[in-house]
């Protein structure tokens, strides 16, 4: 566990460092996206953070490469370079894209050629296990099919819900820390090593992540791009690939004792198959809802509107930050909900867990206008949007007090519009609109 927590702080301190530079990069390379009506930022913000995170992965394999227990996992498996492999060439048709806008169809070929690297070079699901069959071998073709299908949805999930500031980093750091979790348990639990890797990837996606969040926070002042969220979305889904095709349930020895316990027990197999839906789900059902809204008033289910998730929690009062934390708490909610479940499917106080945790979730939803106050011992340690004496400078201005003390502490904000973020807000297949 220290080993993977050290190759995590190395992959964000990496990552962390060179974002700095990398947006300094951007701007001299003119990779900023022209502001458009539908945009949520207000100023002009360089993409291109992917670099900063590709590097990081770098810096994380190349650590766990050198240490004594992770180093077994290159020695034993060449998962890492495939996945190397596949990330460098996805990641270098997301740099051109942030900087070209290349095509739709050249994005897409490249994330199937990316998976296709990794498959060559032994990243893929030879095995799938299903609930009533059991395990199913699979031919290389079904294996190979199967692998690509699941790296470009991956891809396109992850790059479709980044939408907002810090937004998709989030979400992807929340399912990797409950898939890190997963795979180490089945590592260390149950002494399987094929289930190493998926642990590696995972301990450094959440570095990725965490040492990019810092930046991508609203106000962003840099967005991942495509050359980002392409990136750790093929991460995510060399994980799952990873867990679920080379780790073979029958050494798990799952099968003993009763139906019902076999049926139970047998859960934490089929979880791989759920985990990467963590990411998939909100984005989704976003889009299933966006195209029975379009088609339902006769427009295209490909016409772009103000419909989305993230855009309704904006209109009805949530602020950009509250926005970003409610679609934290359902992933985290799905995510570590899947991973309790794994750990013992016959607790019921698991589900009732999940559903009052979903019915606080449904509450905050409905308290947009709500903003809570911190003691006063604590006013050093939070926003300034949360001090008491902030709110009643802010009340003593709207009473007919000079404004312009106000604004001097940062309060007075301009509304932001409703929209979609210009560079992080394009799927990973769909070209960018451009600015009129």
């Amino acid at each position: 566990m220290r080993e993977y927590l050290l190759t995590l702080c190395v992959t964000a301190a990496v990552t962390y460092l060179l974002t700095g530079p990398v947006r300094k990069f951007a701007i001299v390379a003119g990779a900023m996206p022209e502001i458009r009506a539908r945009d949520v930022h207000r100023e002009p913000t360089p993409r291109l953070g992917g670099i900063a995170m590709f590097f990081g992965l770098c810096a994380g394999l190349l650590v766990a490469d050198h240490l004594t227990n992770l180093s077994e996992v290159f020695e034993k498996s060449n998962e890492p370079r495939a996945l190397l492999s596949g990330a460098a060439l996805i990641w270098l048709i997301g740099v051109l894209d942030d900087k070209f806008e290349i095509d739709a169809l050249i994005k897409l070929g490249g994330q199937m050629i990316a998976a296709g690297v990794m498959v060559v070079q032994g990243l893929t699901i030879l095995w799938i296990p299903l609930p009533g069959v059991g395990t199913v071998a699979l031919t290389q073709w079904q294996g190979t099919l199967l692998t690509v299908a699941l790296v470009v949805i991956t891809i396109n999930a992850v790059n479709f819900v980044d939408g907002l500031d810090g937004l998709a980093a989030g979400m992807v750091c929340i399912a990797a820390a409950a898939f890190f979790m997963y795979a180490y348990r089945i590592w260390y639990s149950y002494g399987i090593e094929a289930a190493a890797p998926a642990s590696l990837f995972a301990a450094i996606l959440m570095g990725m992540c965490l040492g990019f969040l810092p930046h991508n926070m609203h106000p962003a002042r840099i967005f991942m791009g495509d050359s980002g969220s392409m990136l750790i979305g093929l991460v995510l889904a060399a994980g799952a690939i990873s867990v679920t095709g080379q780790v073979d349930p029958d050494v798990m020895k799952l099968f003993s004792g009763s139906e019902r316990n076999a049926v139970h027990q047998m859960v934490p197999v089929y979880i791989p198959l759920l985990m990467p839906l963590t990411i998939i789900a909100i984005p989704a059902a976003d889009l299933i809802l966006a195209i029975v809204r379009r088609t339902w008033r006769g427009q295209s289910p490909f016409a772009a509107d103000r419909g989305h998730l993230h855009h309704r929690l904006l209109e009805i009062g949530h602020s950009h930050s509250r926005a970003v934390l409610i679609m934290y708490f359902f992933s985290a909610l799905i995510a570590f909900g899947a991973l309790a479940y794994s750990v013992n499917a016959a607790s019921m106080w698991i589900v009732l867990g999940v559903v009052f945790l979903s019915a606080i979730g449904l509450v905050l939803l409905l308290l947009p206008r709500f903003t809570p106050r911190a003691p006063r011992w604590a006013e050093h340690f939070v926003p300034p949007r949360y001090r008491r004496r902030r709110a009643a400078a802010a009340a003593d201005a709207g009473a007919g007090e000079e404004p312009s003390a106000v604004a001097e502490e940062g309060e007075g904000r301009v509304p932001v519009t409703v929209g979609a973020s210009g560079a992080n807000g394009a799927t990973a297949v769909g070209p960018r609109s451009r600015a009129r």
